[in-house]
């Protein structure tokens, strides 16, 4: 019995220590991994990890919705305007036309200006932001003389290609030698208000406030698009109707008038009613003054060769529709 006994307990006491040796060799282990584990940490801090990029295994940085967009923000300061007549911090945004917009703008009937005038518009419309204070405006409330501006810019987005430039055949003022001018907006020659009436300017209220003998204090600034296509709505109903209007008051309404918003046919003709009543003195002021505000572009492109200053007539090849429509086919066929 005892050498059982005897027997029964070396078994016990091998198992022990085979456990025994089980548990260190698994404390060694855990160890040498820790150990391993501390290194390679202290690696990456030391030297990173070499050419891995972790950006690339970040979240997708979102892009501008402009960009993805295409609206790009146009510079204020090439308008003919300078932006003088919108809120200080007014923003334009333009983008190329689309195709359904290109197509819409070929039904143009040229010999129509009123048609003309709705497929220019439609344009901008469509191609254009326009805000101001956090603000979103309409495109009705930009300067009818600054459209000539966006259309090329936009024509520009839309047609990038050397191929599609617009091209006027000009002249070098001394030389006489003939050179093709781009019609682009780096060579329109904006007019000038003439210093007289600039000193009438008014920054805070954006624009001129005329003090006079005859007409007392005069607000004046040249028209939106907004405001024409309100006076060309009333011209098209009178001539509808076969019924008579001022043309004198006509002229000087687009610079009296400061937001298209307050102006419908009954309010123009209420207008009209009260013009008839100024005396020969008031309309001779604001007459004169109105002649004196129009803002645009003058009718010849400049541009310099060789140290000459060449110019162009202003003109449409093809006619207005080549704004959007091209009309040479030789850079299109192969």
């Amino acid at each position: 019995m005892s050498d059982e006994l005897n027997k029964l307990e070396q078994e016990r006491e091998a198992a022990a220590a085979r456990a025994l040796d089980a548990k260190d060799k698994a404390n060694t282990d855990n160890t040498d991994t820790a150990d391993q584990a501390d290194a390679m940490t202290a690696a990456v801090d030391n030297k990173g990890l070499g050419r891995v990029n972790m950006d690339n295994f970040g979240p997708e940085i979102a892009r501008p919705s402009d960009e993805i967009l295409g609206w790009h923000v146009l510079d204020i300061s090439t308008l003919p305007s300078i932006g003088k007549f919108y809120p200080a911090d007014s923003v334009i945004k333009i983008r190329s036309a689309k195709a359904a917009e290109i197509r819409h703008f070929s039904t143009m009937d040229e010999n129509n200006y009123i048609d003309m005038e709705e497929k220019l518009n439609s344009v901008v419309e469509s191609c254009t932001q326009f805000s101001a204070n956090a603000k979103k405006l309409s495109y009705k409330d930009i300067l009818e003389e600054d459209r000539i501006v966006l259309l090329l810019s936009i024509r520009d987005l839309t047609f990038p290609e050397p191929e599609n430039k617009l091209m006027l055949k000009g002249k070098t003022e001394k030389t006489k030698k003939s050179i093709e001018i781009e019609l682009a907006v780096k060579n329109l020659v904006p007019s000038i208000i003439d210093e007289q009436i600039e000193n009438y300017y008014d920054d805070r209220q954006r624009t001129y406030v005329i003090k006079t003998k005859s007409a007392g204090t005069v607000k004046m600034k040249p028209p939106t698009i907004g405001i024409m296509q309100e006076i060309t709505s009333y011209l098209k109903d009178r001539q509808e109707k076969e019924q008579e209007f001022d043309k004198a008051f006509i002229q000087v309404l687009p610079y009296m008038q400061p937001d298209w918003r307050t102006l419908s046919l009954a309010k123009i003709f209420q207008m009209e009613m009260e013009y008839k009543g100024w005396d020969e003195k008031k309309f001779m002021v604001v007459y004169r003054l109105a002649e004196r505000m129009k803002i645009g572009v003058q009718t010849n492109l400049e541009s310099t060769f060789d140290g000459e200053t060449v110019k162009a007539p202003l003109d449409f090849p093809g006619g207005i529709k080549s704004l959007f429509i091209i009309s040479d086919l030789a850079g299109e066929l192969l």
